[in-house]
C-alpha cells in the first residue's frame, strides 16, 4: 500500500484537513448544508429536480405517530426505515420479507413489530441522529438491486459513491458489504471499496481495511469482472446533484434497482477520502484541473463527457 510521504505527494492524495479547508470549506456554502444533512429533504429536492430516488412510503415524525404507522407497516413485506438525519449507516432497518407475524432482517434474524416500534421510536429520540437532536423516521421501499451484483455483497445493498467537484465526477468506487461489516456497505466497519473508472464504470482496484484484495472475502467473486451497468446514467445523475444542492464539492451515494435503475440514495457535503484508497489515486490533482478550468455555463452532459475523456 502507499504509505511514504513523498509518494502520497506525488499521487496527489488529500489528507482530511486539506478536505475541510480548501474544498469544503471553500466551495460548500453553510447555507445549503441542511439540504443534505436531512435525507427528507434531499429526497424532496430531487423528486422536484427530477432526480429518481428510492420510493417514500411514509414518515413518523411523533411518538403518536408510531402506532398508526405500524398497522401500515404490518401489511407490508418489505421496506427500509431510516433516520432522516443519519449518518454513516446508522440506524437503518432493512426488512426484506416476512415469516408468521416476524419481520425478516437480510441476515435472515426475525424481529417483532414490538422491534419495528423500538427502533422507530429510538430514531424520533435522535439515537441515530447526528448531535443527538431530536429526528423524523422515513419509511421507504427497498430497493431490489441489480441480480448482476449478487455475488459483490453479503447480506447488503452495494452502493456507488461518485466524488463530485463543481458539477464534475472526478472519482467514484463500490462499496460492498461483508460479513465483517455486518451487511452494511461501510469501508470503516470491513466493508470492500472497489475503485471504478470514471470512463468506463469498471474495476480498478478492490480494498478492506486499507489492503488491496482480488476477491470478495465472502463469496469469492473476482472484483476484476465488475462492470457497472449504466455507467452514464450514475454520472449524469451524480454530476445533477450539483444544480440540486448548490454544494462545489459532495459526494452523491447511488443504488441500482433490478427494475427503476440507478437511483440517488443521499448527498454528503463532507465526503470520505477512503476512495483515494480504493483507486490508488489521489484526488488532489484531479480537483486541481477542474479549479484550473474555465466552463462557463456547460450542462451536466458536457461536464459528464469532459470527466469520461479526460479520466481512466
Amino acid at each position: 500500500m502507499i504509505t511514504s510521504p513523498l509518494t502520497l505527494k506525488r499521487m496527489g492524495i488529500m489528507g482530511m484537513n486539506q478536505r475541510n479547508v480548501d474544498y469544503i470549506a471553500r466551495y460548500n456554502d453553510r447555507r445549503y448544508y441542511p439540504l443534505v444533512d436531512d435525507k427528507l429533504k434531499t429526497k424532496h429536492a430531487a423528486i422536484k429536480a427530477g432526480i429518481s430516488v428510492p420510493t417514500l412510503i411514509g414518515k413518523v415524525s411523533h411518538q403518536f405517530e408510531i402506532k398508526p404507522a405500524l398497522e401500515r407497516l404490518k401489511q407490508l413485506n418489505q421496506f427500509v426505515v431510516k433516520p432522516a438525519q443519519g449518518s454513516g449507516g446508522k440506524g437503518i432497518l432493512v426488512i426484506t420479507g416476512r415469516e408468521g407475524d416476524y419481520f425478516l432482517k437480510p441476515s435472515g434474524e426475525h424481529i417483532s413489530l414490538m422491534d419495528v416500534q423500538r427502533h422507530i421510536s429510538n430514531t424520533l429520540s435522535g439515537l441515530y441522529s447526528l448531535g443527538g437532536r431530536n429526528d423524523v423516521a422515513m419509511v421507504e421501499e427497498l430497493v431490489n438491486f441489480d441480480p448482476r451484483f449478487n455475488d459483490y455483497s453479503y447480506q447488503g445493498v452495494p452502493d456507488i459513491r461518485v466524488i463530485i467537484f463543481k458539477g464534475f465526477p472526478v472519482m467514484a468506487m463500490m462499496r460492498c458489504s461483508t460479513e465483517s461489516s455486518d451487511g452494511k456497505a461501510n469501508l470503516h466497519q470491513g466493508a470492500v471499496g472497489v475503485g471504478l473508472s470514471i470512463a468506463t464504470g469498471k474495476s480498478l482496484f478492490a480494498v478492506q481495511n486499507d489492503r488491496l484484495i482480488t476477491h470478495h472475502p465472502d463469496t469469492n467473486k473476482s472484483f476484476e469482472e465488475l462492470d457497472i451497468p449504466h455507467w452514464e446514467t450514475i454520472l449524469t445523475l451524480s454530476a445533477s446533484c450539483f444544480e440540486m444542492t448548490h454544494l462545489g464539492y459532495l459526494g452523491a451515494d447511488i443504488v441500482l434497482d433490478n427494475e427503476l435503475g440507478p437511483l440517488i440514495l443521499e448527498v454528503n457535503a463532507r465526503p470520505g477520502l477512503a476512495i483515494q484508497i480504493a483507486n490508488q489515486i489521489g484526488l488532489k490533482h484531479r480537483l486541481e484541473t477542474i479549479e484550473a478550468m474555465e466552463h462557463p455555463e456547460m450542462s451536466v452532459a458536457d461536464r459528464v463527457q469532459w470527466s469520461r475523456d479526460h479520466w481512466s
